[in-house]
């Protein structure tokens, strides 16, 4: 198990960078660069969406750029709306503590201590063996998890956030949920909750069937914990064979941080809903999206990063229609190609959000 190291206090930032118009990698990594010193940040883990052809140079370019590499990064194959090799860079950085977790010769995992918790961001997951069957595939992922997170000193039972990536998810996303559903099983979950979650269609440079991210979380004391976020618009996604939460909640050191899944146009009762009609999906999984949030406490100005996956590349002008005459342009969101997890799904959104308003 990892020795934590004398800890500094410090600050979980959310940092979620895109390419300007006509802007090279260089150019982009080395915005990321400047945002990271004028926060005194480390990076906890990237997750980046762009052409898996690009995923070296633009590597190598980062590690030029911030130094020695010992962070996790996801690399997804969401391709750019407008073309881009990069379609975004979002980051989680800390400006305390970092301890680096190491699995099978390279850096998977980041823990740091923040909301009076010990939390850990894993990335980059994949499983070793290819020839295993893409369900054999996700339970070799989700143990090399668990593995990962005992070395760290966290349990699957602690994870509050997940991101599964899936190589046509259209063809096994029922497989999927089984395999999920049969690890998570045999789990007492910390917050009594299954975590909050997104799963979307995207390669990955190994070419394995999926890849992973997660965030675990650990309470310091007993009047801290994790508290799953119901979806006022939507049923439970365990009612239709899916085990995750719609949203988890975690306390910040000065608030709270509201972890949402990814989210698309489904009725309460689980069925697909304006199938066929992206400006409907948009306009419907946004309401279902502000209802969680105004539940806590939130609006759409405490984004604080933001995915958006769409089937069709085209359909990102829909959306950010939607995001003019919301007035919410600035909303710091990445737009991708990604299949959802159903066939007549179009569009699904992703966010974090945080507010150092307590609730009384």
């Amino acid at each position: 198990m990892l020795e934590p190291a004398p800890q500094k206090a410090g600050e979980l930032v959310t940092l979620s960078l895109k390419p300007k118009t006509g802007e090279e990698i260089q150019g982009l990594c080395r915005r990321l660069a400047d945002e990271l010193n004028e926060h005194s940040a480390a990076p906890l883990h990237l997750l980046i969406f762009g052409k898996c052809s690009a995923s070296k140079t633009t590597l190598d370019t980062l590690q030029n750029k911030i130094g020695h590499a010992d962070w996790p990064v996801t690399w997804v194959e969401g391709v750019a709306c407008d073309g881009s090799p990069v379609a975004g860079i979002q980051v989680h950085a800390f400006s305390g503590t970092v301890d680096r977790i190491t699995f099978g010769g390279r850096v998977v995992g980041s823990v740091f201590t923040e909301g009076g918790a010990r939390q850990c961001l894993v990335g980059s997951l994949a499983a070793t063996d290819q020839t295993l069957s893409r369900s054999e595939q996700t339970r070799h992922t989700l143990e090399d998890l668990q593995t990962i997170l005992v070395q760290a000193g966290f349990d699957l039972s602690d994870l509050v956030r997940t991101w599964f990536f899936l190589e046509n998810i259209l063809s096994w996303y029922d497989e999927f949920n089984q395999a999920r559903t049969a690890i998570y099983s045999g789990l007492k979950f910390r917050s009594s909750s299954l975590p909050a979650s997104t799963g979307v269609a995207a390669k990955n440079p190994a070419n394995t069937a999926l890849s992973l991210a997660a965030w675990a979380f650990r309470p310091l004391s007993k009047n801290v914990r994790a508290q799953e976020v119901a979806s006022p618009l939507q049923c439970p996604a365990p009612t239709y064979g899916s085990s995750f939460s719609r949203a988890m909640e975690i306390p910040t050191n000065t608030g709270r941080r509201l972890l949402i899944s990814g989210t698309a146009s489904i009725a309460p009762g689980g069925k697909t809903v304006w199938a066929g009609d992206v400006r409907k999906q948009v306009d419907l999984t946004m309401d279902v999206v502000e209802a969680m949030l105004n539940s806590r406490g939130f609006t759409f100005a405490d984004l604080t990063r933001a995915a958006a996956y769409f089937r069709n590349p085209t359909d990102a002008g829909a959306f950010a229609e939607w995001l003019t005459a919301n007035h919410l342009s600035a909303m710091p969101v990445t737009s991708v190609q990604c299949d959802v997890c159903r066939n007549d799904l179009l569009f699904e959104l992703e966010a974090d959000a945080e507010t150092s308003v307590m609730m009384h």
